[in-house]
């Protein structure tokens, strides 16, 4: 039998097998707070996250079974994989919590767009972040939540992308919920309300290139009006114009 103990980290009880040990606290969002460990059965730093709330009402549930689905199934090396999975509770009246035992990463991209990043690293980690969502297109899903922080890095580039709470199968072009995507990376016709595809995903991208060789956010709406016309004002166009890419000093290893 699996035996448990609980660690305390900030507001957060953290209970999971004895196998989980050195646990600190690496961050936290609106889907649940995330912890380094070290896993003395395989002898490697993991990520344990703790969904937050997971059966709190219907939409919580969805999500947290769509991440863990859309992990176990999806296999590439530019997506986060999944290790292990458990709840403490033994039985199913008691059934509350669900942690995710994920690669442990160093970084999120919001903390290296931060850094002073070459060119080849800079194209290395987009080259790795268009392969990850090249595979997850493939496999008929739309990830609908890009952004710097759903995207961790090791300290020798290595790429992956992760939280699948709000990921979608693909089809034809049909309506779904339309503030999905973190504000200053959604796409027009998603703050039109519109049908869309897996092309959310790709305008997702380039606001975060655009935001890698800036050094800051593309389109910084304070809310979904200002979000567009951001988008369509004078001053986009210039980032849009093919010229800003030749202007910008990254641009040749774009191109």
């Amino acid at each position: 039998m699996i035996q448990f103990y609980s660690v305390t980290l900030g507001d957060t009880v953290f209970t999971i097998p004895t196998r989980y040990t050195e646990l600190v606290r690496r961050g936290e969002g609106a889907q649940g707070m995330v912890c380094a460990a070290y896993d003395t059965v395989t002898q490697q730093n993991v990520a344990i996250k703790k969904l937050s709330r997971p059966f709190q009402n219907v939409t919580h549930a969805k999500r947290a079974y769509r991440e863990f689905k859309l992990m176990k199934l999806v296999n590439h090396k530019n997506i986060i994989g999944l290790l292990n999975a458990f709840t403490p509770q033994k039985s199913l009246e008691e059934f509350q919590d669900v942690y995710l035992v994920m690669e442990l990463m160093d970084a999120n991209l919001c903390q290296v767009i931060q850094m002073d990043l070459d060119h080849e690293r800079m194209s290395y980690l987009l080259y790795q972040m268009l392969c990850g969502i090249k595979h997850l297109h493939l496999a008929g899903i739309i990830h609908r939540d890009l952004k710097p922080s759903n995207i961790v890095v090791k300290s020798d580039c290595t790429l992956k992308i992760l939280d699948f709470g709000l990921a979608r199968t693909a089809g034809t072009t049909f309506m779904m919920t339309p503030y999905v995507v973190t504000r200053y990376y959604r796409a027009p016709e998603v703050i039109l309300g519109m049908g869309y595809t897996e092309n959310v995903d790709i305008w997702s991208v380039g606001c975060i290139m655009g935001e890698m060789i800036r050094g800051g956010v593309l389109f910084p709406g304070t809310d979904h009006i200002d979000q567009w016309n951001k988008i369509i004002g004078e001053d986009s166009l210039f980032y849009l114009h093919p010229m800003w890419w030749y202007i910008s000093s990254s641009s040749p290893y774009f191109t």
